[in-house]
């Protein structure tokens, strides 16, 4: 059974930076992506960011130059380091796994539809 637990997220002021993380478990597939999305409330889910099993990385243009997506070596933790933050960041954080897709073509999938497993999401909320 695959599973995804995120955690880092907190109440952070505007400018500030916060790290989620993301542990995996249970999943086997050969060629995956990992990735952050978001759901702000009364807004649509959108994604952040996403990193391929093979290193490559794209981000939503809400988080390019101020959110970086990591992993630990063995694959098994995802990270986003987000800086600069502003109160639209506050939402609640996701991570997803889709198999089969590169980080590209995770970022075009519908932000509902488009991952085959979710977390339960982490909260961020970032004052003015």
């Amino acid at each position: 059974q695959v599973q995804l637990v995120e955690s880092g997220g907190g109440s952070v002021q505007a400018g500030g930076s916060v790290i989620l993380s993301c542990t995996i478990s249970g999943y086997d597939y050969k060629t995956y992506c990992l990735g952050w999305l978001r759901q702000a409330p009364g807004k649509e889910r959108e994604g952040v960011a996403f990193m391929d099993n093979k290193g490559g990385t794209a981000y939503a243009d809400l988080a390019k130059g101020r959110f970086t997506i990591s992993r630990d070596s063995a694959g098994n933790t995802v990270y986003l380091q987000m800086n600069s933050l502003k109160p639209d960041d506050s939402a609640m954080y996701y991570c997803a796994i889709v198999a089969g897709m590169t980080a590209m073509q995770s970022l075009g999938r519908d932000p509902d539809y488009g991952m085959d497993h979710w977390g339960a999401g982490t909260l961020v909320t970032i004052s003015s």
